[in-house]
């Protein structure tokens, strides 16, 4: 007798995560045992549901249209069960998360600390890396990322905050070829980019005064997706470079950095935390991206108000002592063309 839950389950899967192979690694069987699942329910309905090749994997009209009422029939399932047991409302278990550096290395790690400590029964498992993981494939819960713009992923993402990156140099850099008046003093420049998932590398989107800038820094002396890396080279006196406000807080209260064109910020960035679609989730997911949000809203945003804070003083501080800017040694070859949009 087919096990019509079963077989459901595994089909709905395999809509959703591409492959036979993904359903496989996440459930702990064979790859043929997917297959055969999905078979036998074919074989129930007298219906084929997929068409498979060996390098390709489609949904028929009947399979989309049965892939849709299922869904709806196994969440509601799902949710008897989950409820009779009470997960839903008892947070337990190993929960994974992806971050990217810069948001592990500022505030995500303190807010998953503080997390786990208010939720003793769930272990907390941080992976960091740049590029975002398939989070099926990978067996990620959340992913926690910081972007302009979503890739499409198909994953549900909520928003938990939002902050603007700034300009940066080192002290030594700025003594040494001077601090930029305007966004177009900085084709003059040597301008260093940071690739992120989300962001352009090649343009720096600017704001401030009721206008924006677009720099386009099509070719740098130095490139790179660490943002531990970038601030390595902005400390060492290598140009001007984009930093997320969570990574230049500390920097530009010690002094270590020092902040570029004060009045312009880089444009908005968001930071979310994506996770599997389905309709129902389990106690330590919720709890956690509720948790987060509330947790990343204002801490962001105190990071932001500190920051500003920081210009201001460094801006009457340089006002007060009456030092001059000193001229900058002629740049060989401009980094940077600026377009203003009003």
């Amino acid at each position: 007798m087919v096990d019509m839950v079963h077989s459901m389950r595994t089909f709905v899967r395999v809509v959703e995560a591409g492959t036979f192979t993904a359903v496989a690694k996440e459930s702990n069987i064979t790859t043929a045992q997917v297959s055969r699942a999905v078979s036998l329910l074919e074989d129930e309905l007298h219906t084929l549901l997929l068409h498979r090749t060996t390098r390709h994997l489609s949904v028929t009209e009947a399979g989309a249209k049965y892939f849709e009422r299922a869904k709806l029939i196994l969440a509601e399932l799902d949710n008897a069960n989950v409820e009779a047991r009470n997960a839903m409302s008892h947070a337990h278990g190993r929960l994974r998360v992806h971050a990217a550096p810069g948001l592990a290395r500022g505030a995500v790690t303190a807010a998953l600390i503080a997390y786990q400590a208010a939720h003793p029964d769930v272990s907390v498992d941080l992976e960091i890396a740049q590029s975002m993981p398939n989070l099926v494939e990978d067996g990620y819960d959340v992913s926690l990322i910081g972007s302009t713009q979503l890739p499409d992923s198909g994953y549900i993402a909520q928003k938990l905050g939002s902050c603007h990156a700034v300009l940066a140099a080192s002290p030594d850099y700025i003594e040494r070829y001077g601090m930029p008046s305007s966004a177009d003093d900085l084709a003059q420049h040597t301008l260093l980019r940071l690739s992120c998932p989300g962001m352009p590398v090649d343009e720096w989107h600017l704001e401030g005064a009721g206008s924006s800038t677009i720099v386009s820094v099509k070719t740098s002396p130095f490139q790179s997706n660490s943002p531990d890396a970038m601030r390595y080279a902005l400390h060492s006196g290598a140009g001007i470079g984009v930093v997320a406000p969570y990574n230049a807080v500390d920097d530009l209260r010690s002094g270590a950095l020092v902040r570029v064109l004060p009045q312009l910020r880089v444009r908005q960035m968001n930071v979310y935390a994506l996770y599997v679609s389905r309709r129902y989730l389990d106690a330590k997911t919720r709890t956690l991206v509720d948790f987060l949000r509330k947790q990343l809203t204002p801490a962001l945003a105190r990071i932001e108000q500190e920051i500003e804070l920081l210009a201001q003083r460094d801006v009457a501080q340089h006002v007060s002592d009456g030092v001059a800017a000193p001229d900058r040694p002629t740049q060989q070859t401009p980094t940077a063309s600026v377009q203003t949009v009003h």
